[in-house]
């Protein structure tokens, strides 16, 4: 009668398939604060994803060792904090990807750019470049280390 071909959504209803019930999965939270763990086992091939995911949406800012000086930076965009700070090396993994969903700063959210699943591969890749800029000795399996150091000499 008003011409629509179909009825707009009652107010309320979710789509089937859309219920995102799980706060920690979808939001980064556990009882309302940053998850302090990532909500599935940090395997290779998420850290590979993460990485690929990484390097696509968030080193044009981010670069490709997370120091805040991507390309879009070096054109004059706000710089964002390095990855390597104290402040972001000891925040839980909710929080990054609280960041990549709602943005910060200069920053828009990207939960429609990058999915749940990819955002927490991302904030696990995160890690990995936090542990490189800051690896030790004793962070590599004793039986691995000779390789190290056969590789130095």
């Amino acid at each position: 009668q008003d011409g629509r071909s179909s009825r707009p959504q009652v107010p309320g209803t979710v789509a089937r398939g859309t219920l995102r019930e799980d706060d920690h999965f979808h939001r980064g939270r556990v009882r309302g604060e940053y998850a302090a763990e990532f909500p599935s086992p940090v395997s290779r091939s998420m850290l590979e994803r993460g990485r690929e995911r990484y390097d696509i949406f968030c080193a044009p800012c981010h670069d490709r060792l997370g120091l805040g000086l991507g390309m879009v930076v070096r054109r004059g965009f706000t710089r964002p904090e390095s990855f390597h700070t104290d402040r972001l090396r000891e925040a839980p993994p909710g929080y990054f990807f609280d960041v990549m969903t709602n943005g910060f700063r200069a920053m828009d959210g990207q939960s429609e750019q990058i999915d749940a699943a990819d955002r927490w591969a991302i904030a696990a890749y995160i890690r990995v470049l936090q542990r490189s800029r800051n690896a030790r000795i004793e962070d590599v399996p004793e039986e691995r280390r000779g390789e190290l150091e056969r590789g130095s000499g």
